[in-house]
């Protein structure tokens, strides 16, 4: 979890999960960029919008545009060098 400016990880051994951490660091990319309190107001919204439209926590966690764009670049440990402001607003929700 992502809570800016840290990262809080369940135990010390997640700490060696590149793809974790990268994705924490790409919500706090996003939090700083939209000054941290309305990153979590639209991070909500988002959620109750897509939990409205799915009627599943799961798909509606999964289809945050936040989210979206973390998943999507975890693994790619350079993507935040080389990543443009607002990136995540690109990441629209799927119906699956």
């Amino acid at each position: 979890m992502a809570i800016f400016p840290f990262i809080i990880l369940q135990n010390k051994h997640q700490k060696a999960n590149k793809a974790l951490v990268n994705h924490e660091r790409i919500h706090l990319r996003q939090q700083l960029e939209l000054l941290i309190i309305p990153f979590y107001l639209l991070y909500i919204l988002n959620y109750l919008v897509n939990l409205i439209r799915f009627r599943n926590h799961y798909l509606a966690y999964f289809n945050i545009r936040f989210e979206r764009e973390a998943y999507a670049n975890e693994n790619d440990l350079g993507y935040l060098s080389r990543r443009k402001l607002f990136s995540w607003f690109r990441y629209h929700s799927q119906m699956t």
